[in-house]
Order: C-alpha cells, then sequence, then structure tokens
C-alpha cells in the first residue's frame, strides 16, 4: 500500500497564520527534488518561495491561485519514486528519473492572473467586463490575489478591469470602484436592510472589505500593543534651521546628497546610545526587560500593501553615510512594500516621519514589543525667539511614545531633547561619536 506525503503550509512565523497563493511553480505530474521551490506564496508582510520538503512526482494540488491558505494545511501532495514504482504507474523501461523539464508556471500566472470565470453579475455599463467575448481576449495584470479575491466575491474578473496601476495594473481601488458601479444597478432591485439584528445602519451602496492579510496583520499588532502598553507621549517644538544649514554644507562639501531623515535617524541613533534602556523589549512571560546590543532602527513606510516597518540592523555601527545609504534603499521600495522577512524582522526602536503627509504630531503608537518611536512632524516656517529677537525659524514637533514599564519620565525626556539638541545645533552630535 501506497502513502503519499503532504506538504502543509509552514509557519511563517510573526505571528502570520495564513497567506495566499500567487503562483504555482509546477503541475500534477512533474517530478520535482526537496528544497525546488514549488510555489509562491503571499504573507501579510511578504512574497516568497516555498520549497518542498519530499522529492518525488506532485499528484495534485490543494489550493488555487489566490485562495487563502491557513497554516497547517495542505499544499500539495507528492508521491515518491518508491511509492510510483510500487503502485505500477511507472512503464517498464522508462523508470522514474527525474523530469529534465523546468519547473513551470500556468499560463498568466506570472502576472498573478487568474483563469476567467462565468459570472451571474453583470459589470455596469461595461458586460465584456465580467464576460469577455472571444474578441475581446484582454487580460490585465493582477499581481496581488487578495484583490483578486474581493473581486471574485462580487463576481467580477479582476483580469478584465483597466488597471490605474503601472503598466495597466490592476488595484483594489479599481476593484472597489468596479463593485460600487456593480452595486448602482442592483441597487433598485434590493430593498434597504430593516433587520432588527444589525446594530448598524447599512445600505446597498455600502462596499464591504474583508479585514485580512497586511490590515489584519497591523490591527491585530497595534491593539495588541494598545492593550498591553501603558504608554505615554511627549513632544517637543524644535528650531531646525540649523539642520538644514548642515545639510546644505555636507552635500557642498562631499558632492554628496543627505536627507532630513537620515540625519535624524543619526541622532536617534546616537540618542539611543546615550539612553540604552530606550533599544529594549518587554518579554511578558518571563517578566523581563531585554535591553538589546545591537541598534535595529525601524523607518516606519507607508505602502501598497499597508504601514510597514523595515529595519536597519546594526545601525549603531554605521556612519552617517551609512545610515543615509540604508534609509535611502528602504525609502526607494516603499512603494511596493517588496521587504524581505529578515528586512521586516529584529525591529528595536521605530522612527516615524510622518510629516510627509502635512501633520505636525501624533500619539503613535508603540511597535510591539519595542518600548518607543519617535514621530516627526512637517517641518515649517514658523515665529521664533532666537537671542530675544522675533524671527521665522524652520520648526519642527517631535512626538515620542514610551513604554511607562521600562522607564519613566525623566529618561523619555532625557532622550527627546537630547535628539531636539542635536537637530538645533547639528555640531552637538560631534561631542557623542
Amino acid at each position: 500500500m501506497t502513502m503519499a506525503s503532504e506538504f502543509l503550509l509552514p509557519d511563517l512565523g510573526e505571528g502570520l497564520t495564513e497567506a495566499a497563493i500567487v503562483a504555482w511553480l509546477v503541475a500534477p505530474g512533474d517530478m520535482i527534488a526537496v528544497d525546488q521551490p514549488v510555489v509562491e506564496v503571499e504573507s501579510a508582510k511578504s512574497i516568497v518561495e516555498l520549497p518542498s520538503p519530499y522529492a518525488g512526482r506532485v499528484e495534485s494540488l490543494h489550493a488555487a491561485q489566490g485562495e487563502v491558505v491557513r497554516t497547517g494545511s495542505a499544499l500539495l501532495t507528492v508521491l515518491s519514486e518508491a511509492e510510483i514504482a510500487e503502485s505500477g504507474a511507472v512503464l517498464v523501461g522508462y523508470g522514474t528519473a527525474e523530469s529534465t523539464k523546468k519547473p513551470r508556471r500556468a499560463t498568466g500566472q506570472r502576472f498573478g492572473r487568474a483563469p476567467a470565470e462565468a459570472s451571474t453579475r453583470p459589470l455596469v455599463g461595461d458586460a465584456s467586463a465580467v464576460h469577455p467575448s472571444a474578441a475581446d481576449p484582454r487580460r490585465s495584470p493582477v499581481v496581488s490575489p487578495l484583490v483578486r479575491k474581493q473581486a471574485r466575491e462580487h463576481g467580477i474578473d479582476a483580469a478584465q478591469l483597466t488597471g490605474s496601476g503601472p503598466d495597466s495594473l490592476v488595484l483594489r481601488s479599481d476593484v472597489d470602484r468596479a463593485i460600487a458601479a456593480l452595486e448602482d444597478t442592483l441597487a433598485p432591485a434590493v430593498g434597504p436592510d430593516t433587520s432588527a439584528s444589525k446594530s448598524t445602519s447599512t445600505s446597498v451602496d455600502d462596499v464591504h472589505i474583508p479585514i485580512t492579510g497586511m490590515r489584519k496583520l497591523i490591527g491585530a499588532r497595534l491593539s495588541r500593543s494598545r492593550s498591553i502598553i501603558p504608554e505615554a507621549t511627549i513632544w517637543l517644538d524644535v528650531d531646525a534651521t540649523e539642520l538644514f544649514v548642515a545639510r546644505d554644507r555636507l552635500r557642498k562639501s562631499t558632492g554628496e546628497k543627505f536627507g532630513i531623515t537620515a540625519l535624524i535617524a543619526r541622532f536617534v541613533v546616537a540618542g539611543l546610545a546615550e539612553y540604552p534602556i530606550l533599544n529594549s523589549s518587554i518579554d511578558d512571560t518571563a517578566g523581563e526587560i531585554i535591553q538589546h546590543s545591537s541598534i535595529g532602527l525601524g523607518i516606519a513606510a507607508q505602502t501598497a500593501r499597508g504601514l510597514m516597518v523595515p529595519v536597519i540592523h546594526n545601525a549603531g555601527s554605521l556612519t552617517t553615510r551609512g545610515i543615509r545609504d540604508a534609509v535611502e534603499v528602504l525609502v526607494a521600495r516603499a512603494g511596493n512594500g517588496d521587504y524581505t522577512r529578515e528586512e521586516l524582522n529584529s525591529g528595536t526602536f521605530t522612527l516615524n516621519n510622518y510629516g510627509s503627509f502635512g501633520i505636525d504630531g501624533s500619539t503613535p503608537i508603540i511597535n510591539y514589543p519595542e518600548v518607543g518611536m519617535l514621530g516627526v512632524g512637517r517641518i515649517i516656517d514658523r515665529p521664533w525667539v532666537v537671542e530675544g529677537e522675533l524671527s521665522v525659524r524652520k520648526v519642527v514637533t517631535l512626538s515620542f511614545v514610551f513604554d511607562h514599564r521600562v522607564c519613566d519620565g525623566d529618561v523619555a525626556s532625557g532622550f527627546l531633547t537630547f535628539v531636539a539638541r542635536c537637530i538645533e545645533e547639528p555640531l552637538t552630535l560631534l561631542g557623542s561619536i
């Protein structure tokens, strides 16, 4: 009797419990080797290729492209070469030698395209968008399986929409518009929901967006942080005029560009060296504060996949130029949010520059299990008193939120004023490095 082996979705770490199938790299009947990549999956943090722990022939795939699979669920079934021989499935003279053909993707899977699906719900104003005719073979790229899933749940084939992203990439907003148009047509045929069990008023025009993937992970982490950490927030207005002067002088003397965020990041690293208790995390199980020897400086980034915090590892060992280069690399990839798992792990402190959103201050939620986060608001011209005289200066508001279990206000205030002094008088930092 033969026993097939099932490859289960492994634990992806970081509290992740599910992933969506982006693309299959093999098909039933293919011969595969141990550690051969067989599937691409998208978790709430990144897209990764998973290698097979088994060698043999792929018997079946247990999930369709775009389907969400939970940790521990079967991805595919593999029959070993010995089991193939025992089953008599191999023709005499051909043996079970491994196939020389390369792993293959199904047609359209390179861009995450799902097969065309029949639908009983026509898209308003454009029936071909859901029911394409033979004369209209148009297929738009849809990278995110979560976008495809949202479309399918409303009877729409996302690959038939005209995407507003780069190279006609279909985005979530495109699907939202298609759903809204569809609901507008269905509205006259559907009466208002008068169910007494509804706790809030709903309308047929409402768009229901599943809380999945990155949004689900963000919500869980922030809720956990807010429920566990007794946080406190302090803030300070800072004259940043000399910081811009120092930046311009650096550019002139080195011929290189140095961004304001990179310079502030350097000050934060110096501040953590002065107040190392803030470079910590709390082990709630052991009841311990773990003061880290290495600084993993997280840079909060708004991406197409949601808020992410890629990390500059060993930031304490980097020069100002090294931190500048690391920040540029992370910022350049923020658009797609295609950070690796390693880049999103091992953060010990977070810098959040929300000034780009046009706001002055905030009370940010700590990135658990860290114990502090520094927020930087917009830098604007404001009236400021300098040596008894009123003048116009460039002013920024710093917001610092900290875990009160780790320290009291004196330590938090010391750290914040240290960073503030570095911004007001950048040469001050020379005394600390």
